[in-house]
């Protein structure tokens, strides 16, 4: 006999600038979007949220089969308040174990107090959770940045036009018609076309927008709610920051930490050579950003390493090289951002983001790879075997830009730039990656995938990958 299930309807509503007050997890062998660490006196507490609920909906939309990132963004862009429905975590396992659907059991008690019908699932309306403004990173070229703008009268702001489908702005992840708010961090939306233009010029090679288009501007004037780089996506920003997990050895770590009078920031120095640090990926010049998922921006040097060394065992690190932390600094946002954003009303842990990325890996899905030009340069080498099709990755210099954008050893190649180079020879693909300026995007997939779609006989394109 099926059990009669009594879900519940949650509306936490905070104060601008505040937290809902409780974490939502995903867990190794437990199903569900899962509420963890409900705060006393918090909203969710008195709206009735408690520990190991599971979400089934979100402001109505069903969620418990969606990606656990979608959930978060839902919540997240939801402004101060947000409708949950859940299940306690008794009930949510007898319905899994008796095979309940419980998307039509979220309908049935969504019409039942409503006395509506329920929005359509995330399954039917897309994979896009919700709308949201875009961060890129342009790097200017021999041609320029590739785009103009224009104003268009009653709308406010300016907009991207004569896009280059070659040019810089392209490459990073600017479309036509996109609507500018923020320069540098700075909200241009009121500037007139003289002053913007003024702005882009002075910021000399390297320029950090923040974007809107038709869809993110009706949704966010719908809910009431501020376009602002705190509720950007993060995505198109071609470096990030890594998480280095350290296990201390015999002698320690094996670096040390000095912090920069004139900045303020913590700086990893003297990694030792073979040592625990070194082998976790750890290099000289690193800027700690958090040590075991706290921000140490504004501490001082003692309170930094008080909490690497209350970690017995083991410490945690996120960090970034001087590339990514300039290009963060440029967007005026924290490197921090990248896993929990400032205002972010359901936290996630920062070790779920990571499980996620890896698990989205297994696939035959080809990948974009968006890289910016380092130091050494793209940070990887491109090799062919005679007689047989086919250019492939080798030599991928851990940490570099290719290894940030996701580039592999032995990943093959398919496009550069949007351009399709699975017959082209190895002279001519390396002479356009060096062509490429300090930008440059590929199309690749792994030796498994390429198999796949050769076996096939179907053509790798861009339009496949996430």
């Amino acid at each position: 006999m099926t059990s009669v299930l009594h879900p519940r309807e949650c509306k936490i509503t905070k104060k601008p600038q505040k937290t809902y007050g409780f974490y939502l997890r995903i867990e190794k062998d437990t199903a569900g979007h899962i509420i963890r660490n409900v705060e006393q006196g918090s909203p969710a507490e008195k709206a009735g949220l408690k520990d190991a609920d599971r979400v089934l909906r979100v402001n109505g939309v069903f969620v418990d089969k969606e990606e656990h990132a979608q959930v978060v963004e839902i919540i997240k862009n939801s402004g101060n308040s947000v409708v949950l429905l859940v299940l306690d975590d008794a009930s949510y396992q007898k319905a899994q174990k008796e095979g309940v659907n419980l998307e039509e059991l979220g309908q049935r008690r969504s019409t039942g107090q409503q006395q509506e019908q329920s929005p359509p699932s995330m399954a039917n309306r897309g994979t896009t959770a919700t709308p949201q403004p875009r961060l890129c990173y342009l790097v200017k070229e021999e041609k320029g940045y590739g785009f103009s703008l224009k104003t268009t009268e009653g709308q406010k702001g300016l907009f991207i036009v004569e896009l280059s489908s070659e040019g810089a702005a392209a490459k990073a992840g600017v479309q036509n018609n996109d609507r500018l708010i923020e320069i540098n961090g700075k909200n241009v939306e009121n500037d007139t076309h003289e002053q913007v233009v003024e702005k882009v010029k002075k910021s000399e090679n390297h320029v950090m927008f923040l974007l809107s288009n038709e869809e993110t501007d009706h949704y966010f004037t719908s809910q009431k709610m501020i376009l602002s780089k705190e509720s950007a996506s993060l995505r198109l920003l071609p470096l990030k920051p890594r998480l280095i997990e350290i296990h201390k050895g015999k002698s320690g770590y094996g670096f040390y930490l000095r912090m920069e009078q004139n900045t303020g920031d913590h700086v990893i120095k003297d990694v030792n050579p073979g040592s625990p640090a070194a082998m976790a990926g750890l290099k000289d010049n690193d800027i700690v950003v958090a040590v075991n998922g706290e921000q140490v921006e504004g501490l001082d040097h003692e309170s930094v390493v008080g909490k690497i060394k209350q970690s017995e065992a083991k410490t945690t690190l996120l960090v970034v090289d001087k590339e990514t932390d300039a290009m963060y600094k440029l967007a005026q946002i924290s490197p921090f951002s990248y896993y929990y954003k400032a205002q972010d009303s359901t936290p996630a842990k920062m070790e779920e983001r990571v499980d996620l990325h890896t698990e989205q890996k297994v696939n035959h899905k080809p990948r974009i790879c968006k890289m910016v030009k380092g130091p050494s340069g793209f940070g990887f080498n491109l090799n062919m075997i005679k007689n047989k099709p086919g250019l492939f990755i080798n030599e991928v210099q851990n940490h570099g830009s290719a290894d940030r954008a996701g580039v592999e050893n032995d990943d093959f190649l398919v496009e550069v730039n949007g351009v399709n180079v699975t017959n082209e020879s190895y002279d001519k693909v390396v002479a356009k990656i060096r062509n490429s300026g300090d930008r440059l995007t590929l199309l690749v997939c792994s030796k498994d995938a390429y198999r796949y779609f050769q076996g096939q006989n179907i053509p790798i394109t861009a339009s496949m990958a996430d």
